[in-house]
């Protein structure tokens, strides 16, 4: 990137992704429907990079519950996800958990498994307490790993765990599930050096994600 083009993008307000540090995430939601349910915790850890190897750095994570208005009271709801009406309720006040989020996450790239339900739940809470949004890019690791293991018929997050051999003994939980995510993305690491020549950038992560919507779908 050139002087030119790098002022151009600090003019629009857009960085370019630090590609040294990946941040998975999970959340817990009210529902089941990202459109109208309610962000209810955010759990994320930082995925260490250099390109040729990637380590999970357990002291650079970040979790918060939202302070909710009127809590959550479904009973299934909250066998799943653990957060019962009085940790809603304790929570953190919905602009100060929101902009520490945006703090942790800086100009990191995101990652999640089946990202497009993380994404619109936090830009949804984002406009909800009118913050700017996070413009930063997503990966969904589910094509990932689809693309870069053709062999193994998985969708839910449980199979991929399951196909790659990666332990999890709390589930439904956003640290736990983020930690899992972040595992699968170490499991799939060494492949993807492979089909990218020996060097993973996020950009080139992406592309090879973008590579399922070609693949034969079972």
């Amino acid at each position: 990137m050139n002087l030119l083009q790098a002022l151009s993008q600090r003019l629009r307000g857009a960085l370019a992704p630090d590609d040294r540090r990946w941040v998975v995430l999970d959340v817990e939601s009210s529902g089941l429907d990202p459109k109208a349910d309610r962000l209810l915790a955010i759990a994320a850890i930082a995925v260490h990079t250099d390109g040729k190897r990637a380590q999970i750095a357990l002291g650079d994570s970040f979790e918060v519950v939202l302070r909710q208005q009127v809590a959550v009271a479904d009973k299934a709801n909250i066998l799943l996800h653990g957060i019962g009406v009085g940790a809603q309720r304790d929570g953190v006040e919905p602009a100060l958990a929101l902009g520490a989020f945006g703090q942790f996450i800086g100009r990191s790239p995101l990652i999640a498994f089946h990202a497009a339900f993380d994404q619109t739940l936090i830009l949804r809470a984002f406009d909800a307490v009118q913050l700017r949004r996070p413009d930063n890019p997503w990966l969904d690791l589910e094509p990932l790993a689809a693309v870069l293991h053709p062999e193994v018929r998985a969708h839910a997050l449980d199979e991929w765990m399951a196909a790659l051999q990666i332990t999890c003994t709390v589930r439904h939980q956003a640290a736990a599930d983020t930690l899992a995510t972040a595992e699968l993305l170490l499991k799939l690491w060494p492949v993807a050096l492979r089909d990218l020549g020996g060097v993973v950038h996020f950009a080139a992560a992406r592309r090879l994600a973008g590579q399922r919507r070609w693949m034969p779908h079972g």
